[in-house]
């Protein structure tokens, strides 16, 4: 009986002897994507600050300046990935990355919060295209056996971008004014595309999909349109609201559209079918509500850590430094915890100690020890590394290698529509609890004053500020007010969170079966013996 032969190696030699480094340079182009939004995160405060200081956006404004982005990105991301499939993921990644870098560069100089929400989606583009060809290359790169690794410490990089992010953040705006936060992505895109034209081998789908400009179009507007309604519900206080009914209506009857069409046509940009795995669904469903409560709960932490606190930005970049260090930490070894527990209580686990955590927001007020907080965010970090590693790694192996760009895209596409709705639904919570709190307090006020001074907290500040020694009671009752709006939104976020805990545990398997092509692989070596 002849010894089992070892599976032939799917990588080239000389490929696989770089493969480390590749994942470096990969790395360093997914830290500009999300360290564009972490970064962006410590600044919002300044942001809303009148000029010259900042732009003077309002609170509505803060939200499209970052869903302006994550709508662009999600919408097209599917598109992106079909497009590295087809014209090869190096090319389609020095595309992307040389159009955020451009976008970067406009929206440092913005002269309003109209343009900067406009070049915002000019990054949101060039982000598309980067975010799934960096992992469908790590899959072309890396043999399946050693892919899960990868995996976890790409997912690591995201941890490390959160953590850069905000620190970064702090510093330039120390030192510089508000558009630095994004001319620092132009250096960094220079290093990324010198050592992608180095380094990085380039791969393509041999059967690549096509094109659905018709998905692409409907996905965008019912996206756009449900974003709008929700943010808009949310800055008038009012979800009945005819115009806020017409678009959030507006958006869900495109959206539905959409489906149709995708199950209809013979190149869909979404595969219908993917969704007919119970435990592909489950685990898309799982990486789309947790970035749903992470971009809602930073949104919101910003503002108590700055505005209700008094700490900086730079203080508060490193006050969230425990969240990132976390994911640093144990997106890594996530796997480890997978291997004996299984996906579904990994991942379940990880869930229930987000919504824990998110739940724990609603017990801050404006002198509880900061190291509380710390511990918070901390917990909250390890719980979502718990999430992600395992169910990146279902995703990405429950398609074949070929369709990475696929699997890489709708990972991505799901991540960032979470974060996108986190961020307007969260948010539009945090803004109708806030002005519901308020409202009572700027009676006083000149009526043409009032409905902006309840639109955020920031703004609230700014007329007392202005009112001198006479608006130290307004910017109490504005604390406070906050301070109960957050801890209604927190309470939101951690039920959200508890519904993707139930997800996961009904649906995702105990352990993660044999990949399809591993079997046939043992079966061929059994035919041998």
């Amino acid at each position: 009986m002849t010894s089992p032969a070892a599976p032939a190696r799917r990588v080239p030699e000389a490929v696989h002897r770089r493969r480390w480094a590749i994942l470096g340079v990969l790395m360093l182009s997914l830290l500009i994507v999300v360290l564009d939004n972490s970064i962006l995160n410590v600044a919002i405060k300044t942001i809303s600050t009148p000029a010259p200081t900042g732009l003077g956006a309002t609170q509505s404004e803060l939200e499209w300046a970052i869903n302006a982005y994550t709508l662009v990105f999600a919408g097209l991301l599917f598109t992106a990935g079909l497009l590295g499939d087809r014209l090869g993921r190096k090319k389609v990644l020095v595309g992307g990355l040389v159009v955020f870098g451009l976008g970067s560069a406009l929206a440092a100089f913005s002269g309003s919060p109209g343009e900067l929400i406009g070049f915002r989606a000019v990054m949101g583009l060039g982000a598309a295209f980067v975010m799934p060809a960096t992992l469908a290359v790590l899959m072309n790169v890396f043999e399946r056996d050693e892919q899960p690794k990868a995996i976890g410490i790409w997912a690591g990089g995201v941890g490390l971008a959160i953590a850069i992010g905000p620190i970064t953040g702090g510093l330039l705006l120390d030192h510089f004014w508000w558009g630095s936060v994004f001319l620092i992505n132009v250096p960094i895109v220079v290093l990324a595309v010198a050592l992608m034209l180095w380094l990085v081998p380039d791969s393509r789908d041999p059967k690549p999909g096509r094109i659905d400009p018709v998905g692409v179009v409907l996905s965008v507007a019912g996206l756009v349109l449900l974003v709008y309604g929700i943010i808009k519900g949310g800055q008038l206080a009012d979800f009945t609201d005819p115009t806020v009914l017409a678009a959030i209506g507006g958006g869900l009857a495109v959206l539905a559209a959409f489906v149709v069409v995708e199950k209809r046509t013979d190149h869909p940009s979404i595969d219908m079918a993917y969704f007919g795995n119970r435990v592909f669904s489950a685990a898309i469903v799982a990486i789309a509500l947790v970035f749903f409560a992470l971009m809602g709960v930073t949104f919101f932490a910003v503002f108590y850590t700055q505005s209700v606190r008094g700490y900086s930005p730079l203080e508060t970049g490193l006050l969230m430094l425990p969240l990132a260090a976390a994911q640093m930490i144990f997106a890594p070894r996530a796997r480890l915890l997978v291997d004996r527990f299984g996906n579904k209580a990994t991942t379940t686990a990880g869930l229930v100690v987000l919504a824990a955590m998110l739940a724990a927001f609603a017990t801050l007020d404006g002198d509880t020890p900061i190291w509380v907080l710390e511990v918070v965010f901390f917990l909250m970090g390890a719980g979502m590394a718990h999430v992600m590693t395992p169910v990146s790694v279902v995703i990405m192996q429950a398609l074949p290698r070929e369709k990475a760009g696929s699997a890489s895209a709708l990972s991505n596409t799901f991540r960032q529509v979470g974060g996108a709705l986190g961020i307007a639904v969260l948010g539009s919570v945090l803004s109708t609890a806030y002005r519901n709190g308020i409202e009572d307090k700027l009676g006083l006020l000149p009526p043409g004053v009032r409905h902006a001074a309840g639109e955020s907290i920031e703004a609230t500040l700014a007329v007392a500020d202005r009112l001198g020694a006479r608006g130290e009671p307004l910017a109490a009752a504005a604390d406070d007010a906050f301070l109960h709006a957050m801890h209604v939104t927190a309470l939101w976020g951690a039920g959200v969170a508890m519904v993707g805990a139930v997800v996961v545990a009904v649906f995702l398997p105990g352990r993660t079966p044999a990949p399809e092509d591993d079997r046939e692989e043992q079966e061929m070596v059994s035919a041998a013996d």
